[in-house]
């Protein structure tokens, strides 16, 4: 394990091989595998696993009952809910070995996965989009998109800091926590 000042509570255990960034604060009953990267800041709930050769940005919050597997990486501020499951293969058998058949999946910069949500392997979720609670995502989830459902369905547009966006004809939109501006063009959303 190398890093600089992080926290990990006793009852949790960290591989050789890991490194944590500083202010990070793993708490209890928590594995985190060997070739992991955890980025400084992040805040780990318990109960949580994190296999192998995974990525994890700046800034994190990872809460209770989460497994994140090799192929997912998330990156700088984005917020796992509770219990929130990704998977890492399609067609999972368990007298089928497919470990060569792993799926990348990006969790986007600020992004939200609800309690409770499914990310299926291969899909990712743009940059500070929510996904809701108990959502099942199967496709790509576009920046700044809230979706929701089984499967997810596009509900409409969030800002950075999670408020819903509410676009005009001239396809702009103002934050009502921040009075950021954002534009709506070609069905993408982007800070403007």
């Amino acid at each position: 394990m190398t890093g600089g000042s992080f926290f990990v509570h006793p009852s949790s255990y960290i591989d050789d091989g890991v490194e944590i960034g500083a202010g990070t604060k793993i708490w209890f009953f928590n594995h985190v595998q060997s070739g992991t990267v955890i980025g400084e800041r992040c805040i780990f709930g318990q109960n949580i696993n994190v296999d192998r050769d995974v990525t994890i940005g700046n800034g994190v919050k990872v809460q209770n009952n989460v497994s994140i597997y090799k192929g997912v990486t998330v990156c700088n501020d984005a917020f796992l809910g509770p219990s929130c499951v990704f998977t890492n293969v399609l067609n999972p058998r368990a007298h089928v070995e497919r470990k060569d058949e792993f799926r990348p999946t990006r969790v986007g910069v600020g992004a939200t996965v609800g309690a409770n949500a499914t990310i299926v392997c291969g899909n990712n979720l743009g940059d500070y989009s929510m996904v809701g609670a108990g959502t099942v995502v199967t496709k790509d989830v576009p920046a700044y998109a809230l979706v929701v459902g089984v499967p997810a369905k596009h509900l409409g547009w969030v800002s950075a800091s999670g408020e819903r966006l509410h676009f005009g004809d001239d396809g702009t939109a103002v934050c009502p926590g921040t009075g950021e501006g954002y534009v709506l063009k070609d069905g993408a959303v982007s800070r403007g």
